[in-house]
């Protein structure tokens, strides 16, 4: 066990997966419980943080997914990076279960910025030793950062829900688009099952037109793997071209789910009988067919092995696999 003493933080951005992440590991090393900070604003809206317990020398965890509002939740984060910092902090794990801005990682058009490097730039100057993030979307962001990245999959969750449902053995796993397909294979080989694929052309920022697809459809139970939706515009061209083609039913795995109103809007429309997802962000699925999943299992075990300087690699695998 590691000398130092364990501390988990968490922001405004998601404080009951923060909560049930230390209540799960109290289960296992009681007396982790959730450290004490304050983080409010200014009437001017500038961001505020005090620590309110000593973390001196202390293996420091903060949790605080940088999802809507984007910009908000990431000045919190770095706010209180450099808070504990100057409180003498021995080292800084930023706990990033969804990473805001991973999908501006490149230059796809003249005189664009590549924001998700200047965020992980920020964390890295803000004080953070390392981070801690869950299914970003695309692996090579962890080479944006100068400082360790241990890069959790929801894909075990995902396995323990479903491969003893009923409609397993009729399944199709299918990617709505080709830059997920990795993923999907994933999967596929887990549950040992077919693979398939959508060709997308995206229109506009909320507007996807599906237009091909590979893949055994006819009469099955398909099966959707996407890292994240917020329009839903992927999952429901993808859905509306594989009923086309005879798909029985359509689920749908998602790391990260952030539905706005017109994502609610579109999941209303029933082409996806189902989203299964995770808590990664927060969300109240109401009356859509939405079952949420928890990851708080999963990042307490990677939490308490990155404490002892354990290996967290185990936990990518599932049994059998």
């Amino acid at each position: 066990m590691s000398a130092s003493a364990l501390k988990i933080f968490t922001g405004n951005a998601h404080p009951a997966l923060a909560k049930a992440i230390c209540d799960y590991m109290d289960t296992i090393e009681q007396g982790i419980q959730l450290g004490s900070a304050t983080v409010n604003r200014f009437p001017d809206g500038e961001t505020f943080v005090q620590i309110n317990e000593n973390i001196r020398g202390a293996d420091v965890f903060v949790v605080q997914p940088t999802c809507n509002p984007a910009n908000d939740h990431i000045m919190e984060l770095l706010i209180m990076i450099d808070a504990m910092r100057r409180a003498s902090a021995k080292r800084i794990t930023a706990v990033i279960p969804f990473f805001g801005y991973a999908r501006q990682d490149r230059k796809d058009k003249p005189r664009v910025p590549i924001t998700a490097k200047l965020v992980a730039n920020l964390l890295t100057a803000a004080g953070a030793h390392r981070v801690l993030t869950l299914d970003l979307h695309a692996q090579q962001l962890q080479g944006f950062f100068d400082i360790p990245v241990d890069h959790l999959f929801a894909s075990p969750v995902f396995y323990k829900y479903i491969h003893d449902k009923d409609y397993i053995s009729n399944a199709t796993v299918f990617s709505p688009d080709i830059g997920g397909v990795k993923a999907a294979a994933s999967m596929a080989d887990m549950l040992n099952l077919p693979l398939g694929f959508v060709a997308k052309r995206r229109s506009d920022a909320t507007r996807v037109d599906a237009t091909n697809l590979v893949g055994e459809v006819e009469g099955r139970d398909i099966i959707l793997v996407d890292d994240m939706t917020e329009t839903a515009g992927t999952l429901n061209a993808a859905g509306r071209l594989l009923r086309q083609y005879g798909a029985r039913t359509i689920r749908a795995l998602v790391s990260h789910c952030m539905l706005g109103d017109i994502g609610r809007g579109r999941i209303h429309e029933g082409v996806i009988d189902e989203i299964i997802t995770t808590n990664s962000t927060p969300l109240d699925p109401g009356d859509l067919p939405i079952t949420v999943l928890s990851i708080a299992e999963l990042f307490g075990d990677a939490i308490l092995r990155i404490h002892k300087n354990e290996s967290v690699t185990s936990l990518f695998k599932v049994k059998g696999y």
